[in-house]
């Protein structure tokens, strides 16, 4: 039997640090100091002994669990089971409750207090191998007299002779805020500065609250201190009822779901009723990967599907939430998690089929599988964008099987948009034609009202500074009446003219018979990031015969999948 050596991540910003008692495989590197030359004076600390246990993840059975939410800001939460179930309700002793099949249960909370959250202003965030990087920026904004602290993100882990790294740097203003205050000196710094900004949160003090369990005919059945927990020891899904999805987007609304793994109903953030799902990162992906591919797709393309969402899984673990009783979301922010409502038997299959499998590089290391809908028929370099520095393992390439069928590259993207390409995103049957290539128009009074923050008035000309491999661009140049400025950021761009489905475009405009514009006309190619997996190509290559390894392969540079666990 394989020896499976577990190892533990360490996470920033959450309750206070507890000292570790399992072994690490793979301590983090030192921190870096900036160098003499680069007039920097920041040092980075040391990062963080490991966190508490369930903001942890633990090979020793294999199949690590990780918390998710369901939902959060709550008044009250039901939930029931087709079998039978444990309730452990803590408090000054623990009691636990059996619970015959088919009963329904509520739970409210009662005397709670919100978590004492501190916030600080993050200015980037950038690769850990980036370390000239974090110098010069630190240099830039040390000339601009702000207070600065640079922070270690994620942690390093090893298991089977592989290496999980997901840490990054952070750059940080080194003023802790209350999270409103902090939210209006990101105002300050846009308006200032023209940089968009994060929030970096840490938690002072978790939340509390007694937990109140109401059975069906309203009677309280129990209490819990802040937390209370449901578990089905026959490993029956559990039924929650009027799960609240899509939060801020078109398809928000409730709907009765079920779950494999354990239910905790806990303090939010905000002392209100969080419920959140502990499930073993398979069944995770069960109820993921549905929501990510098409199930009736290939069955070697969903196999490639599970295999990229476990590993960015992985690499998004303690990046996110930091403030939150949970590590992971189920909206798109994370990725959107269905549970066994969302599962399909075509993908359960790719699961089961790639068990504890990820891509690792020629060192080893855990490859970011980052995946996105349609390349347009060329995948991108991971700098252009996220910035920082090239990943060996996403680097941009044609998506066609044969790279003789490349007949005209992206550096001539007119001709490119243009010309019929052999490109699998666009031969797959699931290929969608109106994302392979598309046209948006926009109004001159549109633009005009989209780019009104940029304060340079009436926009008489939208060029394209620089481009990545595939044509997408990454800087933007805008003049106007009252001025000129640039727009950085392959997203940021595409989030300014109302997203665009990518940013491998040409911009045109129409003008009047004075020349002034009327209309920008936008005409790209692909949905999407383009970094990493083309799933529709992926899709089209499974379907012409490729393996999913073989699929894996080529959209991360020969990176070669592996089974961790």
């Amino acid at each position: 039997m394989r020896a499976v050596l577990l190892v533990a991540i360490a996470l920033l910003g959450c309750e206070a640090h507890q000292a570790a008692s399992q072994p690490v495989a793979a301590a983090p590197a030192p921190a870096p100091k900036p160098t003499p030359d680069a007039g920097a004076s920041l040092e980075l600390p040391p990062p963080p002994s490991l966190d508490a246990p369930k903001r942890r993840l633990d090979f020793r059975a294999g199949n690590p669990v990780i918390p998710v939410k369901l939902m959060e800001g709550c008044e009250k939460v039901t939930f029931s089971s087709r079998s039978r179930l444990k309730l452990t309700l803590p408090g000054e002793i623990t009691k636990t409750i059996d619970v015959a099949p088919g009963q329904a249960f509520s739970v409210r909370l009662k005397d709670a207090t919100p978590s004492k959250v501190v916030a600080r202003v993050q200015l980037l965030e950038l690769a850990f191998n980036d370390k000239q990087g974090l110098a010069d920026a630190q240099v830039e904004w040390e000339r601009k007299g702000y207070p600065l602290k640079a922070q270690v993100l994620g942690g390093v882990f090893g298991v089977a002779g592989k290496v999980i790294d997901n840490r990054r740097y952070l750059l940080l203003i080194d003023q802790p805020l209350e999270p409103t205050v902090a939210a209006a000196r990101q105002a300050q710094l846009l308006e200032k500065e023209g940089v968009r900004t994060t929030l970096y949160e840490e938690v002072l003090a978790p939340g509390h609250g007694t937990v109140e369990l109401f059975d069906a005919d309203g009677n309280l059945a129990g209490e819990a201190k802040d937390e209370l927990t449901v578990e089905s020891p026959d490993a029956t899904p559990i039924d929650v009822r009027q799960v609240e999805f899509g939060v801020g987007y078109d398809n928000h609304g409730l709907e009765d779901r079920s779950y494999r793994g354990s239910l905790q109903l806990t303090v939010d953030r905000n002392g209100k009723l969080a419920a959140i799902n502990t499930v073993g990162l398979e069944d995770l992906l069960k109820g993921l990967v549905p929501s990510e591919i098409f199930a009736k797709a290939h069955p070697e393309a969903l196999k490639a599907q599970a295999v990229t969402a476990r590993g960015e899984v992985l690499a998004k673990i303690g990046l996110k939430h930091l403030a939150d009783p949970y590590l992971l979301c189920s909206e798109q922010h994370c990725a959107v998690y269905k549970g066994v409502s969302g599962e399909a038997a075509s993908t359960n299959l790719a699961v089961d089929a790639t068990r504890g499998e990820a891509i690792f590089d020629d060192a080893g290391r855990l490859v970011d599988s980052t995946y996105s809908a349609v390349c347009g028929g060329h995948t991108e370099n991971n700098e252009v964008v996220w910035g920082g520095v090239p990943n060996p393992s996403l680097r941009g390439r044609p998506d066609v099987l044969d790279e003789k069928d490349a007949l005209v590259p992206p550096s001539r993207l007119h001709e490119f948009l243009t010309t019929d390409q052999k490109a699998m995103c666009k031969l797959s049957s699931f290929a969608q034609p109106t994302k392979y290539r598309w046209e948006k128009r926009l109004s001159a009074k549109e633009v005009d009202e989209k780019t009104a923050s940029l304060s340079i008035g009436t926009v008489y000309a939208i060029t394209v500074m620089d481009r990545g491999v595939s044509g997408r661009a990454r800087l933007l140049n805008l003049s106007g009446e009252k001025g000129a400025t640039q727009v950085r950021g392959e997203l940021v761009i595409r989030r300014l003219f109302g997203n665009l489905n990518s940013a491998m475009f040409e911009v045109r405009s129409e003008k009047d018979a004075k020349g002034r514009p009327t209309a920008w006309v936008f005409t790209g190619g692909g949905w999407g990031h383009g970094v990493g997996m083309c799933q529709t190509g992926a899709i089209g290559r499974a379907e012409a015969g490729q393996l999913y390894r073989q699929i894996l392969a080529h959209y991360f540079n020969g990176a070669q999948v592996f089974r961790v666990y």
